[in-house]
């Protein structure tokens, strides 16, 4: 069965997140009608609520005060106001926060993308085709993409809006621990610590902000055993301002061409910022919010350069935790429940159901300590995009899609048009969201992933429509 075929021309987004759903609601509100037909392929029940928010655990929080958590740049309280208008946080008295700020549960963004989103559904100015694709091929005419309803779709314009794959256990750990009945390689999977004990001794390997879900989310189901992250640096992600802050700073009058410059600015500015009263995280901010402007400003060597020697220290303090998860480590820190330890897995042997671990700390030593349970929470696999969906394998087979160059994502130019093999980039073929990091820069947090997903609206609006 084939779709699409009809005389208005048709875009196909893959992947109904926020990156993906928000590119659909922004051309969708845009676009003349009868211009084009917009399919969103999505195995989820709802748009919007993707990976991030399509989660019922009550741990799970915003990283970000919801007064600044919304799908539409040009109305930053648009979820605070319907949280107001739907009283979705009544029942979660630790949502409010003593500054007045509100981190609710995640599932409570998801539910509000997805209410955002449902009025342009049933008036049909967006399909949700709730399947997951399993084929995409280049045609002389567009695109044709194969789903698990065995429907195949011809498209004009494709958007890749996927997530980054799951993060890549250490080989060591998976050939030892795979099948063991607590060893969790992927936390993300629904119930992947229900197996978990409430006196277990836990190994979490990774220390951001997954890692800090693991403790908060284990912590409210009873557990009560010793938890050891490992991490090579043993960071942990900051977290807020204990006030509202403006961003602090000025990174674009004259943008910095090398890593060590920009470096230099932060820890600069960072030093004035205390002199007069204002913590770091403004000054972060400020960085956050020009980050496309100071990323595409530098050379592709010196954002190598970034990220390979400075973007762990830039992820603990960018990516926040929730003061309520905060609560939660600051705690089991007192307790001495949680230990965090700087180093890596040297080894790993199982004996039954006990796991015994070699850690390999920066001080140099060696010790050896006993597991109940294993959690993976390395963060993605980004090298590994390519091979994490098989329509993306076969892209980058025949070469249409390249990693990008920094490692971060897919290779894309300035106006988000993924770049081949031959170095050319397609027009016909966008990629949407934190996969388009590489080139855009700061593409992670929500607040930059809304503007992206207008951005490329908008060169969808131009393709379409001329103007």
């Amino acid at each position: 069965m084939t779709a699409g075929g009809g005389k208005s021309k048709v875009v196909a987004i893959i992947g109904g997140g926020v990156s993906g759903a928000g590119v659909a609601l922004h051309l969708a509100d845009t676009l003349p009608a009868g211009i084009a037909e917009i399919i969103v392929f999505e195995p989820r029940e709802e748009l919007g609520r993707g990976l991030a928010y399509d989660t019922e655990d009550p741990a799970h929080r915003i990283n970000v005060p919801a007064a600044r958590m919304s799908l539409f740049p040009d109305r930053p309280e648009d979820f605070l106001e319907w949280i107001a208008s739907t009283g979705a946080v009544s029942r979660d008295p630790e949502a409010a926060r003593p500054d007045g700020n509100l981190f609710p549960q995640r599932r409570l963004f998801g539910a509000y993308a997805a209410s955002r989103l449902r009025p342009a559904i049933e008036a049909g100015r967006i399909l949700h085709q709730r399947a997951t694709v399993t084929g995409v091929e280049k045609t002389d005419d567009g695109w044709l993409v194969s789903d698990s309803t065995g429907i195949e779709t011809r498209a004009d314009l494709l958007v890749i809006a996927t997530t980054h794959p799951s993060p890549s256990p250490p080989r060591g750990l998976q050939a030892v621990l795979a099948g063991h009945p607590r060893y969790v390689a992927d936390s993300t999977v629904p119930g992947a610590l229900d197996n978990i004990e409430p006196d277990d001794r836990v190994l979490i390997v990774g220390n951001g902000l997954t890692a800090a879900d693991i403790v908060a989310s284990l912590t409210l189901s009873g557990h009560r055993g010793p938890i050891t992250s490992v991490s090579r640096r043993g960071l942990r992600s900051r977290g807020h301002a204990a006030t509202a802050q403006d961003p602090f700073g000025d990174f674009t009058a004259r943008p910095a061409k090398a890593a060590s410059e920009l470096l230099h600015s932060i820890r600069q500015a960072i030093a004035q910022a205390a002199g007069e009263g204002v913590s770091w995280h403004a000054v972060i901010d400020e960085v956050r919010g020009h980050g496309r402007l100071i990323w595409q400003g530098l050379p592709l060597a010196e954002r190598q350069r970034i990220v390979r020697h400075l973007r762990p220290f830039w992820d603990v303090h960018r990516f926040r935790v929730a003061p309520q998860v905060e609560d939660v480590l600051e705690r089991a820190i007192g307790e001495g429940r949680l230990t965090i330890a700087a180093g890596s897995v040297a080894d790993a042997e199982r004996d039954g159901e006990e796991i015994r671990v070699t850690l390999r700390l920066r001080d140099g030593s060696r010790p050896v300590k006993s597991f109940d349970a294993v959690v993976v929470t390395t963060g993605p696999a980004h090298g590994g995009i390519l091979q994490s969906q098989f329509w993306l394998s076969e892209l980058g087979d025949a070469g249409i899609l390249e990693l990008d160059p920094t490692g971060l994502g897919i290779a894309c130019n300035e106006r988000s048009e993924a770049i081949g093999r031959s170095g050319d980039s397609d027009p016909s073929l966008l990629i949407a969201g934190p996969l388009a990091r590489g080139t855009f820069g700061e593409l992670m947090g929500l607040p930059q992933v809304t503007e992206h997903s207008v951005f490329v609206a908008g060169e969808l609006h131009r393709k379409l429509t001329g103007v």
